[in-house]
């Protein structure tokens, strides 16, 4: 059972608005990252599929977030992933990584546009070799959400995602889906593996820039001039 504390809405005070100095075990997922040697197995009419895949993943810095008391770190990440023998996308994800330093916490929510989204919850291995967390279906906190079609054709029972920190500084991870295929008496397990090598290094989030004045509010968040670049501005 977690405690939570009896006051719900006061915010912590003296947050440090330098993300990347505080995510913790995430800090070896910041910066943007490619993989070459992705692996796919995925379920088909005829037998289990596998696909060979090149992976792209950007993760940068947010600014630090807080449920009344409760505050998180992290990472807002895009991972987009072609098939070796297509041009097309296979596979494109969008979501964050949260850390949460005085549990230990650690989030994953993920998002793709076949209608499905969730939130897997987990910890990092004590002696800092990796992380590891899980979804499962019909959880009351973490859990998965799907079309009407996939609860149908393509049921996710469970989701897990390890992740091993390398000695190089890349990181390699093994997602494994638990899906109930229509018609198929036994639950398949999607697999998807990959190695991944940074190519190149986080931007510091808005908050830290400000802080440290290399950026007004303004500039920090992306925002131009009204009319800047119109003809006559």
């Amino acid at each position: 059972m977690i405690n939570f504390p009896d006051d719900i809405f006061t915010e912590p005070e003296n947050v440090d608005p330098d993300t990347l100095a505080n995510l913790g075990p995430l800090a070896r997922l910041a910066g943007v990252w490619e993989g070459r040697k992705g692996v796919d197995v995925n379920p088909k009419a005829d037998g289990p599929e596998r696909r060979d895949y090149l992976e792209r993943i950007e993760m940068q810095p947010i600014d630090p977030q807080a449920n009344g008391p409760q505050l998180f770190y992290g990472l807002r990440y895009h991972v987009h992933i072609v098939a070796s023998d297509e041009d097309t996308t296979f596979h494109d994800q969008v979501g964050y990584w949260l850390w949460e330093p005085d549990t230990g916490l650690i989030m994953q929510t993920l998002a793709i546009p076949r209608g499905q989204v969730a939130l897997a919850s987990g910890h990092a291995a004590p002696d800092g070799s990796g992380l590891l967390v899980r979804a499962d279906r019909g959880g009351p906190g973490y859990g998965i959400c799907s079309t009407d079609f996939l609860e149908w054709a393509f049921r996710t029972d469970s989701y897990e995602l390890g992740v091993s920190f390398n000695a190089d500084g890349g990181w390699s991870y093994v997602s494994t889906t638990v899906l109930q295929v229509r018609g198929r008496s036994e639950p398949f397990s999607h697999i998807d593996r990959n190695t991944l090598a940074k190519v190149a290094e986080p931007r510091p989030n808005p908050s830290a820039r400000i802080a440290a004045g290399k950026a007004t509010l303004a500039e920090a968040h992306g925002f131009t001039s009204i009319g800047a670049g119109l003809p006559g501005a």
